[in-house]
């Protein structure tokens, strides 16, 4: 949610910033569509590693701490 929100707004935000230059380059929506796809995959990566880890432990080695 977070992404769709915030793609629309800095897209503006950095073609009004770039206008100012005279020499300006073109800003593609693919840079926006490629990090939330990589910051999309990096959470997803994340979140199986941490499962995974979780689903494998021996639940009788964390109630030893407790």
């Amino acid at each position: 949610v977070a992404f769709v929100v915030s793609v629309p707004i800095s897209y503006y935000a950095a073609n009004l910033w770039l206008n100012e230059f005279p020499y300006r380059s073109d800003l593609g929506v693919w840079i926006f569509v490629a990090s939330g796809l990589i910051a999309f995959a990096i959470a997803g990566l994340t979140v199986s590693y941490q499962t995974i880890k979780a689903a494998l432990s021996n639940p009788v080695d964390s109630m030893k701490y407790e």
